[in-house]
């Protein structure tokens, strides 16, 4: 309560930069969760776990997003946000995670075992190839944002964002390699994948380092010089 006089309004360029930032948020949500939409039902119309668990993940990528856009609004509000309800709700996103990855395993497994052949889908196939175009440029964007802010859930939302590219290739080339060669077991082998991409955020996520964008020196400086003024 005491600090709360201590918050300045947000500067021009700053405030500008934070509202850019929640629509980048803000269009996350819709794409995934119309994306999320259509590469479930085109995972269970064609008997794809791959694609289902894809689908799932842009549910998660929601999530993720609604957090940001959660923080961006009320900074534009008050100047702060509560960082102790967002850790929490970074640790409910961990466990997401875990299930996702739980799923798709013990989907893919039965899969394997019950030797199951799913059915090619253009639909899914062509949702993967829009994901590849939009997400890295949506990832881009939210980095820069990140990076000009020095705000460190931002550059986790963007590093999120860039796990999503490489799902959509993991799983793509799962799909083109069944529909040229009709190996089945090529499905839940990507799937297995995306499980490892799941336990790997959920880690992150759960112990608080998610904030670190990984493989950019730079980023992790200003966001350490970051850390330490908030204290």
């Amino acid at each position: 309560m005491s600090s709360r006089p201590e918050v300045e309004a947000p500067e021009p360029m700053t405030e500008r930069l934070t509202r850019r930032g929640l629509r980048l948020a803000q269009f996350t949500v819709a794409y995934n969760v119309v994306e999320g939409a259509v590469a479930i039902t085109a995972g269970i119309l064609a008997g794809l776990v791959s694609v289902i668990g894809f689908g799932i993940d842009s549910g998660i990528e929601s999530i993720a997003a609604v957090l940001v856009g959660l923080r961006l609004a009320a900074r534009l509000r008050h100047g702060a946000a509560d960082e102790r309800k967002e850790r929490i709700t970074l640790r409910l996103v961990a466990v997401t995670f875990f299930l996702l990855a739980g799923y798709v395993t013990v989907e893919g497994i039965r899969s394997l075992v019950v030797g199951e052949t799913p059915e090619s889908s253009p639909l899914a196939i062509g949702l993967l190839v829009a994901s590849l175009v939009v997400m890295p440029l949506l990832a881009a964007a939210k980095r820069r944002v990140g990076l000009a802010l020095a705000d460190p859930l931002i550059l986790a939302d963007a590093a999120e964002t860039r796990i999503c590219v490489l799902l959509s290739v993991s799983t793509l080339a799962g799909l083109v390699i069944f529909a040229l060669t009709g190996a089945a077991w090529v499905d839940p082998v990507a799937g297995f994948v995306i499980a490892a991409f799941a336990v790997h955020e959920g880690r992150e996520a759960w112990e608080g380092e998610l904030e670190h964008d990984h493989g950019h020196d730079h980023d992790h400086d200003h966001d350490h010089e970051r850390a330490t003024t908030d204290g």
